[in-house]
């Protein structure tokens, strides 16, 4: 089976038409129906302790399990690999049980030995998801007790503990040590290979075009539906929004991630689309480097963050977003208000007179996703006010993965950045910590904020268990952000998708990233 490619010729007539024309055209493959998602970031890798992104942890977790996972709206931690759990009185030890029937798609089982592995593993190669844990937890204090049983001892008591869990996946080590080279950990193979145990298995992988998960049939946990019609998933890179509707409209995708909301609002007047928006933890700002020859000047950060017009986060999400009023978003645990600048230029011109550059003569670069038409609105937006303060801004658009890399330096990160951070988790840790120093090479560290206070109330706050301590250190953490201005701070979006009428079984919830869809419980049933 070959993917059906879109005609590049598709004319404003053809798409009005199919507007007025149902159209359902299934993807099949050896009878059983392969659901085609179109998005349009690419999945780099789809090893679980590499780097991760929306696109990555979509498929992650579709291919591996973890001891717990995400459910429901609001957000939940529920059983998984692990039936059941235990912690000790102190907060220090947690005991995790875990399922006797769990089976690696390869049909070994799933032991405590893995887990151990697996987190191992990851806190060694102190990659990607590490540092939720690695100053909490030594590699060696993570045993399995026997078969079914994992134990962590902690270094100290550690209160989102548990809220991190959900994004540590468990890898098969047979597979993964039989394909090591050179003490690379196995991440050549597992880069482009699954060792997981999840409800879907990897089939294809075209990178930069589609990646192909075939539906573990024998999935010890079973499915959350009776289709036995479902075959797989495909997801399918389709870079521009209008694109992606097309694709839906014309049936060659059966979901979609990343329409404007002018076109959730044109697709969701066909009878035959369903579309969702609903709250998201996900925040959206222009993050600035702080350690770059600009923006280390904290007078020329408050000047542009004064000059920019905030309506515009808004006003290109047709409403459906609301402006940040601290620098944690609404739904994390501990928020606070706190005074946020907002457009004034008789401000903007005071800051500015205080900088390095009073009389402005710069060129700012400001780097966007490629295609994601919001964002280059924003910076269109924040070309025209920065003209007031005599600063020129390039605009430069970047597919996804060469942001990331961008970000990945300090002497690269350029001044402004357009990033979506989702916290893991509620817990206000999982915020904070993207303004400490562990977080600078991420995409969310872009900013390399490095403040000796700052970073000292973030320790702080993290290694207490008791949260009417941690409160008030996290209100004057949220404070100490915005004082410090490491990036516009923007707004929260609605998170928003389409689908056509035969797809069933999509939720959601706001711990998931930016176009980040729950792959497991989603299935087709043409009408």
């Amino acid at each position: 089976m070959t993917l059906r490619r879109l005609s590049s010729a598709l004319t404003a007539a053809a798409v009005a038409l199919s507007l007025a024309m149902p159209a359902q055209a299934v993807e099949k493959k050896d009878n059983q129906f392969w659901m085609v998602i179109g998005g349009r970031q690419p999945v780099s890798h789809i090893d679980p302790g590499q780097s991760y992104d929306y696109a990555i942890r979509m498929m992650t977790q579709a291919l591996y399990d973890g001891l717990v996972k995400y459910t429901g709206n609001p957000p939940t931690v529920e059983p998984w690999l692990a039936t059941n759990w235990e912690t000790s009185d102190d907060g220090l030890t947690w005991t995790f049980h875990l399922a006797e029937n769990a089976t690696f798609h390869n049909g070994d089982p799933v032991t405590a030995e893995a887990v151990v592995y697996s987190y191992r593993r990851t806190l060694e190669m102190n990659e990607g998801v590490a540092w939720m844990l690695s100053d909490v937890v030594q590699p060696d204090n993570i045993t399995a007790l026997d078969e079914h049983t994992v134990q962590f001892v902690l270094d100290r008591p550690y209160a989102p503990f548990l809220s991190f869990l959900p994004w540590w996946f468990v890898v098969n080590p047979a597979q993964v040590e039989a394909n090591v080279v050179d003490g690379d950990f196995g991440k050549a193979w597992l880069a482009e290979n699954d060792a997981g145990s999840g409800p879907y298995m990897l089939e294809r992988f075209d990178q930069g075009t589609a990646y192909w998960l075939k539906r573990n049939a024998d999935y010890w946990k079973g499915f959350p539906y009776e289709n036995e019609d479902m075959g797989g998933i495909i997801y399918r890179l389709i870079r521009e929004s209008a694109s992606q509707r097309a694709a839906l409209i014309s049936g060659e995708a059966d979901l979609v991630t990343d329409l404007t909301p002018e076109e959730i609002e044109t697709v969701g007047a066909r009878p035959d689309v369903e579309t969702t928006s609903t709250p998201a933890l996900t925040s959206f700002g222009l993050k600035m480097n702080t350690q770059g020859e600009h923006m280390s000047d904290i007078n020329l950060r408050k000047a542009v963050a004064y000059a920019f017009d905030y309506d515009t986060f808004v006003q290109v999400y047709n409403g459906n977003a609301k402006l940040q009023t601290s620098a944690f978003t609404d739904a994390v645990q501990g928020k606070v208000d706190v005074e946020m600048p907002r457009q004034d230029l008789e401000k903007a011109k005071e800051y500015l007179a205080k900088s390095k550059y009073p009389e402005g003569g710069i060129t700012l670069e400001y780097v966007y996703v490629q295609g994601l038409e919001q964002q280059r609105q924003m910076g269109l937006s924040l070309l025209n006010s920065l003209r007031d303060l005599n600063i020129e801004l390039e605009m430069v658009p970047l597919t996804w993965p060469n942001m990331v890399a961008r970000a990945a330096d300090v002497e690269q990160s350029p001044d402004l950045m357009a990033i979506f951070a989702t916290p893991v988790s509620t817990d206000p840790d999982a915020v904070a910590i993207q303004y400490h120093p562990s977080s600078h090479g991420k995409y969310y560290g872009s900013h390399y904020l490095d403040d000796a206070e700052l970073n000292a109330m973030i320790e702080e706050a993290r290694s207490l268990s008791d949260w009417e301590e941690r409160a008030p250190i996290y209100a004057g953490i949220q404070q100490k952000i915005v004082d410090l201005q490491p990036e516009i701070f923007g707004m929260m979006r609605q998170r928003m998708f389409a689908y056509r009428d035969y797809v069933n079984g999509y939720s959601d919830s706001p711990i998931r990233m930016t176009s980040e869809v729950d792959l497991y419980p989603l299935y087709i049933q043409p009408k």
